[in-house]
């Protein structure tokens, strides 16, 4: 498969209804707040981990679409492995012409790495460092958030002790706990996407940018839980380039998509209290493509 010939940038829209799209785990685990402006937070390091969830799940056992970053197997295992697959017999560990071999295997049989690159310079057989060519950055609430903590209860207990005890005092056999919550949300995610780094580094392709399309539209449908609430993928806009290197600069793409509360709306609680407005006039060389 050859890389891809065209940069390009994206806008996703997503939105959280009485969920916690990312927790904090330095804040009990509550909606990451920005402290200064109160607008929501969701890392890019989340966001990758649904696009990675995605992939594992439509492409599971197809060969170049493993998941490097995930609970199977410690990376380093992962690591040794790909060397012992390049040297064809005991693995020669920090030998430079090998760590280079083991690197082009990774990017070959991984997809998050050929996609979003890699640190894979620890253990005994180190596999170089990849920049990938797909990156995004953290998502904002369009508005503040209010993170709400709900008490809730439960009709089992953890420890034999507490039940014991519960039944003595009171005979109501309930134990209480704390849900951390957003009424609602709506965020945006920019990202990016690098011809010159697919070319010369990890030979992220065409299908590869087909998936990466395919895996942000449906990233939450598969990735449902009581904690994350209603997530949904709400618009994928796509600036396309005539060329590798780019034919505008990013920020005044990202400028062409603007969102705004609906007139008399004070405090949003559905898609529909915002209105998206985008600029059609495109610089010379650039296509808006809608995917969503």
């Amino acid at each position: 498969m050859q890389p891809i010939s065209n940069r390009y940038e994206f806008v996703v829209l997503f939105d959280v209804e009485n969920g916690n799209p990312n927790g904090d785990p330095d804040a009990n685990n509550a909606p990451r707040v920005d402290a200064e402006t109160g607008l929501g937070i969701v890392t890019d390091v989340c966001l990758k981990r649904k696009i990675r969830n995605y992939v594992d799940l439509v492409k599971e056992g197809e060969s170049g679409y493993e998941i490097l970053v995930k609970t199977d197997k410690p990376l380093n295992a992962k690591f040794a492995a790909a060397h012992a697959q390049v040297s064809g017999g005991a693995p020669k560990g920090k030998d430079a012409g090998e760590i280079e071999a083991a690197r082009k295997y990774i990017c070959e049989h991984y997809y998050d790495v050929r996609t979003f690159g890699a640190v894979m310079s620890t253990g005994e057989n180190p596999c170089g460092i990849v920049r990938g060519p797909v990156q995004i950055n953290f998502a904002r609430s369009l508005d503040p958030v209010l993170s709400q903590e709900l008490t809730i209860t439960r009709q089992a207990f953890t420890e034999e002790s507490k039940f014991e005890k519960q039944a003595e005092k009171s005979g109501t056999m309930t134990e209480m706990g704390k849900k951390s919550v957003v009424p609602y949300a709506l965020y945006r995610a920019e990202g990016y996407v690098s011809a010159m780094l697919a070319q010369k580094v990890t030979g992220f392709s065409e299908e590869d940018l087909s998936l990466l399309w395919e895996a942000i539209i449906n990233m939450f449908e598969h990735d449902h839980s009581a904690a994350r609430g209603k997530m949904c993928v709400r618009a994928l806009y796509v600036f396309r380039h005539d060329s590798a290197l780019g034919n505008a600069p990013s920020a005044q793409l990202f400028e062409k998509i603007t969102v705004c509360k609906e007139d008399g709306v004070e405090y949003p609680r559905r898609y529909a209290d915002y209105t998206v407005t985008v600029d059609e006039a495109m610089p010379a060389g650039v296509t808006l493509l809608r995917k969503l």
